[in-house]
C-alpha cells in the first residue's frame, strides 16, 4: 500500500489545524502541536517551507503565529503534499541507488503513473473540504469558540 510519510501527514494536519481552528488571530505552533501532538521539530521545519511556498504566512510578534495565505477553498491537498515531497527530495538526493533495467523501465514508471494518479486525487482535495469534514465529525474548533460577534 502506498503511503504519505509522516512529514506529509504532519504538514497536512497542519494546515489543516490553522484553518479549522483560526479565528481572528493567528495560530502559534504551540497549540498545533498541543492539539495535534505533531513533533515541534518537524513542525517548525514544515511550517517554514509552507510560508516559503505562499500556502501559510507568517505572522511575527507577541501574538504571532501563522494563517492561511490564500482561501482554503483554493489550497489543496497536492499543494501540501508537494512542498513536502520537494523538501524530502533535498534531503535524499545524496543517497540515490542504481536501478536495474526492469527497476528503470518496467517498476519505476508504473510508480510514477501511480503518483499521478494520486496527485490528482489529492488536487481535487482542498483544505476547505477537510474543514468541512471535521465539520459533520463534530470535532469542535478553538477559533469559531473564540469569536465574538457583539457591538
Amino acid at each position: 500500500m502506498l503511503k504519505l510519510s509522516k512529514k506529509m501527514n504532519y504538514a497536512i494536519e497542519a494546515v489543516l489545524d490553522i484553518a479549522y481552528h483560526a479565528g481572528g488571530t493567528p495560530v502559534q505552533s504551540q497549540e498545533i502541536t498541543r492539539r495535534q501532538g505533531i513533533p515541534k521539530r518537524y513542525l517548525e521545519q514544515a511550517l517554514q517551507n509552507l510560508v516559503r511556498n505562499d500556502i501559510l504566512r507568517g505572522v511575527r510578534g507577541p501574538r504571532g503565529g501563522y494563517r492561511l495565505a490564500r482561501e482554503r477553498r483554493r489550497i489543496t491537498v497536492g499543494d501540501i503534499v508537494r512542498v513536502v515531497h520537494d523538501m524530502e527530495t533535498e534531503d535524499r538526493k545524496s543517497r540515490t541507488t542504481a536501478e536495474s533495467v526492469l527497476g528503470s523501465k518496467v517498476v519505476r514508471p508504473l510508480l510514477d503513473e501511480l503518483q499521478g494518479d494520486i496527485m490528482s486525487r489529492l488536487d481535487a482535495v482542498s483544505i476547505d473540504d477537510l474543514c468541512d469534514r471535521a465539520l459533520n465529525a463534530d470535532i469542535p474548533s478553538e477559533g469559531r469558540s473564540n469569536l465574538d460577534f457583539t457591538i
